[in-house]
């Protein structure tokens, strides 16, 4: 009885509504019954056009959610927000826009900022259109390397711009053909690798090295920092005359010849190429073969470090016939063109 009254008065308020209302209600019952046909379980399953319906219908006229029987209105408001996501997602989706760019120049961009950490984007931007490649600085910005700390030179770049005033010493020692021992003593240039002097004697004093210095350097070409180890042979006399001379002394840890690399690669070089090749037979005769190497060294022999180019810097030759001059007897030969 209650059940007769109830679609009476349904039928009598459904009189008094408009026509889209109805219409909205039916075809949102009409929907869930084509779900319910479709369903081969007990939770029927919802497609993207049951959820287009049921979501759009009822968001035009909410009181359609009265009209659902098979789901939740709360369900119906996330199939909306589902929907709405979906829809600016498309709406967002990337056309034509800025033109992307290139692997080769994203890694250009990254190597110039990684080269130059004193470079800004404007900077970088600048060199690729002088290199003809047309991009936005804003572009540069994105692809360039980012530093988690303020941008600074590398130690390698450091050393290079402080190595024309660098100089380092060393001694070294030669057996003699009587089982003397002779002390030979090195002092280079870090700039171009150059030796600017060798010293030999039978007893090393603080004074002598003192004055090998002074006679090295002299008073127009004084570097700005001596490396050197801490031999008890540079005494206090020496110190003197190097603080006199305006030079600072810089003397590595105990025990650490790696500290002076550049010369103690050098002396390995002299034994291997020269005095490992000889039988001394003096003090004369060392100062004359490492005088003859000398030369051979600063105005001959290539450097890999210096892109295979000589201390003193030779130009190359291209016209005119192949001469060859032994140096040091023949142990080495020097090649030119007349």
């Amino acid at each position: 009885m209650l059940d007769l009254c109830k679609l009476i008065f349904g039928m009598v308020v459904d009189l008094l509504r408009s026509r889209v209302a109805l219409e909205a209600e039916i075809l949102v019952l009409r929907q869930q019954i084509n779900v319910l046909r479709r369903a081969s379980s007990k939770r029927p399953p919802f497609i993207s056009i049951d959820r287009l319906i049921l979501g759009g219908v009822c968001r035009l006229f909410p009181k359609m959610y009265d009209a659902l029987a098979i789901v939740r209105p709360d369900t119906v408001i996330r199939w909306h927000r589902a929907g709405f996501r979906s829809y600016w997602r498309w709406k967002s989706r990337r056309r034509c826009g800025r033109p992307t760019v290139p692997l080769e120049i994203r890694r250009l961009i990254r190597e110039m900022s990684i080269a130059n950490p004193l470079w800004g984007a404007p900077r970088i931007h600048g060199e690729l259109l002088k290199l003809g490649i047309d991009i936005g600085q804003t572009s540069v910005a994105k692809y360039m390397a980012r530093r988690r700390v303020p941008p600074s030179q590398g130690w390698k770049t450091f050393l290079r711009n402080h190595a024309d005033g660098i100089v380092a010493m060393d001694l070294f020692v030669v057996p003699t053909i009587s089982f003397r021992l002779l002390y030979g003593l090195l002092i280079m240039g870090h700039g171009r690798r150059q030796i600017l002097w060798f010293g030999v004697t039978a007893h090393p004093t603080a004074e002598w090295i003192a004055n090998q210095l002074t006679e090295a350097c002299g008073w127009e070409q004084i570097p700005r920092y001596l490396i050197r180890d801490r031999d008890r042979a540079y005494g206090e006399i020496f110190m003197r005359r190097v603080r006199s001379i305006g030079i600072r002394d810089r003397p590595t840890s105990p025990r650490s010849p790696w500290q002076n690399a550049y010369a103690e690669r050098l002396i390995g070089s002299i034994r291997r190429e020269c005095i490992d090749h000889i039988v001394v037979v003096g003090e004369r005769h060392l100062r004359h073969v490492l005088l003859s190497y000398k030369e051979f060294y600063n105005d001959t022999r290539t450097h890999l470090a210096l892109n295979k180019d000589a201390p003193m810097s030779r130009a190359a030759q291209t016209a005119g016939r192949i001469i060859c001059h032994p140096i040091l007897g023949g142990l080495h030969h020097q090649y030119g063109r007349i």
